[in-house]
This record gives C-alpha cells, sequence and structure tokens, in this order.
C-alpha cells in the first residue's frame, strides 16, 4: 500500500472512530475543540488535520503542480 492510500486509510479509520463516539455519547462543541488532555478526543484535530495536509501534498506531487 502506497503511502496516500494509507493515509485515506487511517483517516477513514478516524472518522469511523469518530462516528461511533459520537453516535454512542454524544460530542459537545467544548468536548471538540478544548479536548481533555489525554482524553479520546486530545489531538485528533490536530492529527486529522495533519494527515489531510499530507494528502494534498500528495496530490500535488502526483500532478506535478504547486499547493
Amino acid at each position: 500500500m502506497n503511502e496516500k492510500q494509507e493515509i485515506i486509510q487511517k483517516m477513514l479509520q478516524m472518522q469511523k472512530t469518530f462516528i461511533a463516539r459520537e453516535q454512542s455519547s454524544g460530542i459537545d462543541q467544548e468536548e471538540y475543540y478544548n479536548p481533555d488532555s489525554g482524553g479520546e478526543l486530545d489531538g485528533y484535530q490536530a492529527k486529522y488535520n495533519e494527515l489531510a495536509n499530507r494528502l494534498v501534498e500528495l496530490a500535488h506531487e502526483e500532478r506535478g503542480s504547486q499547493g
């Protein structure tokens, strides 16, 4: 599996985990935007954004364009 596919799989898994948590116990804005240190959502946004940005970089490299 190449890097792009690995990133997509990781992002999909993160989404599935997030949705399952949201459906089981709900997630309020405070918890999402200011999660407890060490909590389930701690670092979620940063990691997801990091993966998304890397995916964009790979797409630009693949197309030979600049982002």
